[in-house]
């Protein structure tokens, strides 16, 4: 395809230009490791070596994604990118309707978006390699850390130290039980689903338990994607990361998750892309079918968790469809389809449905099976969870899959100079 206002740029394939597809990509190889790492090398920092804050967080975030936009406008804004540039332009308009409404500054949704809009940014550019060792670094660094904690929770703390740093950085300070120096939602409690390997949920790198065990999902969409073109070293490494998260971190969601995976790899090749379109709303109906057999289920199991979503979409404020009511936003950040219409009106709710169900490309085998555990990983998590597939600790990789994947068949090699579209 050409590029916008530049005829003769073009696409070329691997085999037309085997050397820069082989090639490093440096920038896309730091950022990718960065997204999933930061927080705990934040955490070793204020436990080693000086109390850090929350500004020091916002503003790696705010690096990581600066450099993303560097790195993608350098390469230039092509046909292939609008999507994604529409959907963060829609995104920032809505972020302006609501804050100029609610008389504060909201930004969390567009945050959320921004993210998406980098990751994919640097996928669409990124050769195999470079993804590759990105997954391979990650994994050792995940299940190398996972390892410790297994083995010595002393040891784990002794580097990280998670309680101290969420104290520090997010202002939770641990309750008087717990001194174990482990986040206090890792601690779990009697009675919940547990293969009983551990005495907590484990968290890893990540140092809670929500964004271990949403890791695993990620992980499960990239071997599903790329299981044809992954080394038996690559496809091991990852398999052991994810089956040591599945039976330490006392994960419902995405035990099941992982299994539809793999039953899905033979599946989703012969289910159009566009199916996609009506997964949200078959999964919420899905949930209000359980809801109406036990509504008054209650409690962190399965049908407790969906209760709580559907009571919180019953009760939806009619003011909070139209983003009149985003102060009250922080009161669903364990529901996601509620914290989405408070955080983004129902326009924004809509606009992620559709960039989530068409964005992904759908063309070949791997490629749909891609796009339909994208959306079974994000709508099923948004059914009992909340905010934690937004969070750059799991959004980064998982876009940066989607954006590789939508070029995987063709790769985009740049020939001189690209046209941008916003110059």
């Amino acid at each position: 395809m050409a590029a916008i206002g530049e005829t003769g740029t073009r696409f070329e394939t691997v085999a037309d230009a085997a050397s820069p597809a082989l090639r490093l990509d440096y920038p896309v190889l730091i950022l990718g490791l960065l997204s999933v790492l930061y927080n705990g090398i934040l955490a070793f920092i204020n436990h080693n070596v000086m109390p850090l804050s929350m500004t020091h967080v916002a503003a790696s975030e705010g690096l990581i994604m600066a450099s993303a936009i560097i790195y993608i406008l350098h390469k230039g804004i092509y046909e292939e990118d609008l999507p994604a540039f529409l959907f963060m332009l829609f995104t920032l308009i809505v972020t302006v309707y609501v804050s100029a409404l609610n008389r504060m500054a909201f930004i969390d949704h567009f945050r959320n978006v921004l993210i998406i809009f980098c990751f994919t940014g640097l996928g669409g550019w990124c050769n195999e390699r470079t993804l590759k060792l990105i997954f391979r670094v990650a994994c050792f660094m995940v299940l190398l850390f996972l390892i410790f904690e297994i083995i010595s929770v002393p040891f784990y703390v002794s580097i990280v130290h998670p309680s101290d740093y969420f104290a520090n950085t997010r202002g939770l300070k641990p309750l008087s039980f717990n001194t174990t120096g482990l986040f206090q939602n890792a601690l779990g409690f009697p009675g919940r689903f547990s293969f009983g390997i551990i005495d907590h949920r484990s968290s890893s790198i990540f140092l809670e338990q929500v964004s271990l065990a949403n890791f695993c999902g990620v992980i499960a969409i990239y071997l599903i994607s790329m299981w044809d073109r992954l080394t038996r070293f690559d496809r091991a490494l990852a398999i052991a990361t994810a089956l040591l998260i599945l039976t330490t971190n006392d994960t419902r969601t995405m035990l099941i998750f992982c299994i539809c995976c793999i039953g899905g790899y033979f599946v989703f090749p012969k289910i159009p892309k566009a199916f996609n379109l009506a997964l949200m709303p078959l999964i919420v109906c899905a949930g209000f079918l359980v809801y109406m057999k036990d509504p008054n289920a209650i409690g962190d199991n399965f049908t407790g968790r969906i209760n709580l979503t559907m009571k919180k979409l019953m009760d939806l404020d009619p003011l909070a469809i139209l983003g009149l009511s985003v102060d009250k936003v922080a009161e669903f950040a364990d529901s996601g389809y509620v914290y989405l219409v408070y955080g983004a009106t129902i326009f924004g709710v809509i606009a992620f449905w559709l960039f989530v169900c068409l964005f992904p490309a759908g063309t070949s085998p791997a490629q749909r099976r891609c796009a339909h555990s994208l959306s079974l990983f994000i709508f099923l998590n948004m059914m009992i969870g909340g905010t934690a597939i937004f969070s750059m600790k799991i959004a980064g990789l998982l876009w940066l899959v989607i954006g590789f994947m939508r070029f995987r068949d063709t790769p985009r090699i740049r020939q001189g100079r690209p046209a941008n579209v916003l110059s």
